[in-house]
């Protein structure tokens, strides 16, 4: 088969351009020239350093998240994706699998078209007999009608079959992570991240502090537990590993965190929201926890309690309910962005977890933290995803905590984010930085997945006041719903926060410095003193 040099050079213009390309744009192209040259594309970008932006295929084709139709005509961007973000065989599969079974979709669609059309075409001549014989039934008449009841049953047939390709298509599609953004740099694991920015100086506050050569800087567990506040055999026998109790100066700095961060991302324009702890499977599935990490839920029995008759589970994150709040919603322009933030406990099993972070605050069952959510349009999500995360960066700078920002590699970033931000807060307990906010961009797919669209402002037509033939005038058309995009991030991560702040704000002596933009909430007490 022949393909033009014209159409090959236009799609490698487009990706080095990073310009919004689509194959489907090649109009004039037939439907099998298309699919030739996707793979004549794809083939040669491999080949072609140029066309590969951090190792993959860049995404500039597919500004969207995936449907079928999508996947099948830019299979190879997508096993590129994939591949970047060393995802399973078993993902790699999926996207194969459904790029074969919607070419299976579309000609069940064209025989079940076919045969409705067919079977149409039969009744109405078996409409224009009856009239002609005057309502008697000829044996004509019963011949065609037989042919129309097994074209229709064919039709049925064929409607059973495309209902099934779907369910598995959308089944497949549902295992398979968000496309990634061109600025996601390539990696492994979290040991190949970027380092965007750092913020403050680790020798700054053990200078205040008093802190000496001889000082050895304590655990924040060790720091609580000083201050009469770890309780940690009292939560694990009465819950199990991996949960704490806190009790008074340390519950009271726990909670004055809190107060502090939702009083602040109110401040920012945020709309504090106080959602419900348990959540239906259709809801995790719209932000995408479902089905991959179900492992990672607390799942409430069905005799106990459910959602409208679905599977019940307990939060994982506030940016479940918080996204979900517009499912299936038609939004108008005018009302983005949506800002909110809510402060809930969080409950995760990690089940993927076992061994790692067993002491202290770090990695718990359950824990509180303050998540910002906005609904965005396509060409703003970018900016607000940079605003998002300065505003949890700003906590931490009035806390005075040295942090890096860090952009999450192919091999980190998380399934549904397309582009994520670390903030990792200092410890000097383990001389490290660790993760305390996640800040991600998802881009349409939580989006697609809830149905969270909203409609376009409309263009002023400047011929709208010219009046029709017969004297009316043009009606506006209404422009046609487009997917919302969706950010998350914490803001921060309240126990993560307590963490730092008592390993950072610790004194030789065992007391613990308020920082001061927490005083406020502590009635004006500056020191926590040592038990």
């Amino acid at each position: 088969m022949l393909i033009h040099k014209s159409c090959i050079a236009m799609l490698f213009a487009a990706v080095r351009s990073a310009s919004a390309f689509s194959i489907r744009s090649l109009n004039h192209v037939s439907a099998p020239q298309k699919a030739s040259l996707l793979k004549h594309f794809s083939t040669a970008a491999a080949a072609d350093s140029d066309a590969l932006i951090n190792n993959r295929i860049s995404r500039a084709p597919v500004p969207s998240s995936l449907d079928a139709r999508t996947l099948s005509e830019n299979l190879d961007l997508v096993l590129s994706h994939l591949r970047s973000r060393r995802a399973s065989d078993e993902a790699l599969d999926a996207a194969k699998t459904i790029s074969t079974l919607n070419l299976d979709r579309v000609s069940l669609i064209k025989q079940r078209d076919e045969a409705l059309q067919q079977r149409n075409e039969l009744s109405a001549k078996v409409g224009m007999l009856m009239r002609e014989s005057k309502g008697e039934e000829t044996e004509e008449i019963v011949g065609i009608k037989a042919e129309a009841t097994t074209v229709g049953e064919t039709a049925a047939g064929v409607e059973e079959s495309l209902a099934e390709i779907e369910s598995k298509m959308n089944s497949l599609l549902a295992s398979l992570p968000n496309l990634l953004d061109d600025v996601v740099p390539d990696g492994d694991d979290d040991s190949q991240n970027e380092l965007v920015s750092e913020w403050g100086d680790v020798s700054s506050l053990p200078k205040e502090l008093g802190w000496d050569e001889d000082f050895t800087p304590l655990w924040h567990d060790d720091v609580a537990t000083n201050l009469g506040g770890w309780q940690s055999d009292a939560a694990v026998g009465m819950s199990g590993a991996r949960f704490v109790s806190l009790t008074g100066d340390v519950a009271r700095l726990e909670r004055a965190i809190s107060s502090y961060f939702l009083d602040r991302a109110s401040q920012k324009g945020y709309t504090e929201v106080s959602p419900p702890l348990v959540v239906s499977r259709t809801a995790l599935e719209g932000t995408s926890q479902l089905p991959k990490f179900e492992d990672d839920l607390f799942k409430i029995m069905p005799e106990s309690h459910t959602c409208n008759g679905e599977d019940a589970f307990l939060i994982p994150t506030a940016e479940v309910p918080l996204t979900n709040m517009h499912a299936g919603a038609i939004l108008e322009e005018s009302e983005l962005p949506i800002s909110y933030c809510a402060l809930t406990p969080c409950f995760r099993a990690e089940a993927g977890s076992y061994g790692r972070d067993t002491r202290g605050l770090i990695r718990t069952h359950q824990f509180y933290k303050v998540e910002m959510v906005k609904i965005t349009t396509a060409e703003t999500s970018a900016d607000e995803h940079e605003k998002l995360t300065r505003h949890a960066q700003e906590c931490l700078e009035e806390l005075k905590i040295p942090y890096k920002k860090m952009r999450l590699c192919s091999g980190d970033v998380g399934f549904s984010a397309q582009h994520c931000y670390d903030l990792e807060a200092w410890l000097p307990s383990t001389g490290e930085y660790r993760e305390i906010s996640s800040c991600s961009n998802t881009g349409d797919f939580q989006a697609r997945r809830m149905a969270l669209r909203y409609r376009p402002a409309p263009v002023a037509d400047t011929n709208a006041d010219e009046p029709k033939k017969g004297g009316k005038k043009k009606k506006a058309k209404k422009p046609k719903p487009v997917l919302c995009h969706t950010i998350n991030g914490s803001g921060l991560a309240v126990g993560r926060t307590l963490v730092a702040v008592l390993e950072n704000y610790q004194t030789p002596d065992g007391d613990v410095v308020v920082p001061e933009v927490l005083r406020p909430y502590m009635g004006g007490l500056e020191i926590l003193k040592k038990k």
